[in-house]
């Protein structure tokens, strides 16, 4: 298993600062946020500066986020948003990331459409160097449970297609784990883990409830019994949004959570 920081769990930090800090705390892995990367190059960066920074502190990439709005949009919309997947997946590969996130409709509730969608950018994938992964999103009123989504990665009938698990979002969905069971290994794109709020409810939390792993409620060690019984050990990031832990050391922070990762994967 490789370990990887998601760069949300210290956003507000600078890209190049996120990276040095992954690379301090000694983490395999940076899954970045291409939004931080159109950021960097406002502020007069480059591409390279990322590149460089990735191989300086021996981090690999094994996800970028994301490309949105491919289920919400249509006609001529749509075509926009195929432009920008285009732009999107082009620098994720350039970064040397296998897989960029596919969100869902945030509001848009119908799915029917999405199978089709998704083996759009699974093509523009193929032509760009990387694959789209599907995402389902606990909060959103399209795609927010496990069984939705992996249902529409099997319709979609593509062999590229695969999706991105995500222990808070399998948890605030009340979703099986004996689903994910069924799951093939070779159809995980990556994994994020993190904790959920000790005092809410499921299906009542969304991203700034996240809490550190060991600190809130969810069944982690169960959960990762379940991707070792299936087989899957490739990567697995610490994905947070949690302002309380933004305003402490980063360094201390990513860290902790590296540790508590370790242990949890080892202890399976």
């Amino acid at each position: 298993m490789k370990f990887c920081l998601n760069t949300s769990t210290i956003k507000p930090q600078p890209l190049l600062k996120k990276i040095e800090l992954a690379g301090q705390a000694g983490y395999d892995g940076i899954e970045l946020w291409l939004n931080d990367v159109y950021d960097h190059i406002g502020r007069s960066g480059e591409v390279n500066d990322v590149e460089k920074a990735l191989a300086d502190h021996g981090l690999i990439v094994p996800s970028v986020i994301a490309i949105r709005q491919w289920g919400d949009q249509d006609g001529w919309e749509y075509e926009l948003v195929k432009d920008e997947a285009r732009r999107r997946f082009a620098l994720g590969a350039r970064l040397g990331a296998p897989f960029i996130v596919a969100t869902p409709p945030l509001e848009l509730t119908r799915q029917d459409h999405l199978p089709e969608r998704y083996r759009d950018l699974l093509q523009i994938g193929r032509e760009e160097g990387i694959r789209p992964t599907f995402e389902y999103i606990s909060f959103f009123k399209s795609v927010n449970n496990l069984a939705d989504a992996w249902r529409i990665v099997r319709e979609t009938d593509d062999e590229d297609a695969t999706l991105i698990l995500d222990a808070f979002h399998t948890w605030n969905s009340t979703s099986d784990l004996e689903l994910l069971r069924a799951i093939p290994a070779e159809k995980i794109s990556h994994y994020h883990i993190d904790d959920a709020h000790p005092n809410k409810a499921p299906t009542t939390q969304t991203d700034p409830d996240r809490v550190m792993l060991g600190e809130g409620q969810i069944d982690l060690a169960g959960e990762l019994a379940v991707l070792r019984e299936i087989g899957y050990d490739k990567t697995m990031s610490l994905e947070l949004f949690n302002e309380d832990l933004w305003a402490k050391d980063p360094l201390d922070v990513i860290s902790i959570g590296l540790e508590r990762m370790k242990a949890l994967w080892a202890a399976t």
